[in-house]
């Protein structure tokens, strides 16, 4: 598995929760693509479009979505958002659910409808001890959306999707996930799920470049979203130039207004070939063997972790701290020694993937170890 990554050996990539590295594959399309640009311009334009729709293909199998024609191909999740917060009509008296703790790509968005009197409600993780019921108390007759990110990026806790899916189902509230933190790493249902707007950027879990994101809509709602944005891609006739009339796509390509990033999707398409190859259910067992490897290892030295400890509730992030050192030198002092992580949630996270080695997360902890002694 680690065959298929061309990792400096000395260093030690535990931030997969960050930037990803690239399989080499990956970099192999993209080199493709960079040449045959150089060489001929765009005469293989119309395989750069199969390409593209094959990395809609992709996506549709990894969220477990109906149709290709369901996935639009945005920018960031930071857009796809926006897209969503500034389509939908708000009422005066709407509030949104969410997490205070969430990364603000997920809360400044809800956030800035204070204008239009939208109210944003946030849970605190570190007083809640079942966020699934807590964020439900939460929600009153104004609610119009639960907005959460599927796995927290600081401290990494899961939420439980199917959980907030069935209540929000039953009480007609949208229900908006941020998945970066989790797709890629552990497996999705849409279908169990039950999720209005699913958002995630690839170049976390999905070990893609960045600059392309997903942006699912349910189909039923895609026509109620106020288009914000204006081009020539995203009408139903994107091929004919020359005509005045015309109307927005009836499918997810409406997001998308301009020329697509297809540096990018090259790239993207790669990654999720090789994932694909491997199988998210083998992915996420051998994820699963390095986290619980990893906070073993924490265990063993007495320090603090601060991700949940049930598995139930964890993906790919483990932050821990140790006791009597701050987290800042401790950070400094790893990155010295080619060890990338981050610095977050009051500790050191730490974000292996499936292909990395036990060997690279002993390394890592034993830097730690010569660095407290």
């Amino acid at each position: 598995m680690n065959a298929g990554f061309q990792l400096d050996p000395e260093l030690h990539h535990l931030n997969h929760a960050a930037v990803g590295p690239w399989p080499r594959c990956t970099a192999d399309a993209v080199a493709r693509f960079a040449e045959a640009n150089a060489r001929q311009g765009s005469l293989d334009y119309p395989l750069w479009l199969a390409t593209e729709q094959r990395l809609r293909e992709r996506l549709t199998r990894l969220i477990g979505a109906d149709a290709p024609d369901d996935i639009a191909l945005v920018k960031n999740t930071s857009e796809a958002l926006s897209m969503i917060a500034y389509g939908l009509l708000w009422q005066a008296d709407d509030n949104i659910v969410g997490i205070a703790q969430e990364f603000p790509s997920n809360r400044i968005v809800w956030e800035s409808l204070a204008s239009q009197g939208v109210t944003w409600r946030a849970l605190d993780l570190e007083q809640s001890s079942d966020p699934e019921a807590d964020l439900i108390a939460l929600c009153d007759q104004h609610t119009r959306m639960i907005a959460v990110s599927w796995v927290q990026y600081a401290r990494g806790m899961r939420l439980d999707l199917a959980r907030l899916g069935v209540f929000c189902q039953s009480q007609g509230i949208l229900f908006c996930i941020d998945g970066i933190q989790g797709l890629g790493a552990l497996p999705f249902d849409l279908r169990t799920v039950q999720a209005d707007f699913v958002v995630a950027d690839g170049h976390k879990w999905l070990l893609g470049p960045e600059g392309v994101a997903l942006l699912y809509v349910r189909p039923t709602l895609r026509d109620t979203l106020t288009l914000r944005q204006f081009g020539w891609r995203m009408i139903e006739n994107p091929g004919d130039f020359d005509r005045h009339d015309w109307q927005p796509a009836a499918n997810a390509r409406r997001f998308e207004c301009g020329s697509p990033n297809l540096l990018g999707i090259h790239g993207l398409e790669a990654s999720l070939s090789w994932l694909e190859e491997i199988g998210l259910e083998q992915i996420w067992v051998q994820l699963q063997a390095r986290t619980s490897h990893l906070i073993e290892q924490i265990d063993q030295r007495g320090f603090e972790l601060l991700t949940p400890r049930d598995p139930a509730r964890r993906a790919g992030i483990i932050t821990f701290c140790v006791p009597d050192f701050p987290a800042d030198q401790i950070y400094r002092e790893l990155m010295a020694h080619r060890v990338l992580c981050a610095q977050r949630g009051g500790g050191i996270r730490f974000s292996p993937h499936c292909y990395t080695s036990f060997e690279v997360i002993d390394s890592a902890m034993t830097i730690i170890d010569s660095f407290l002694s």
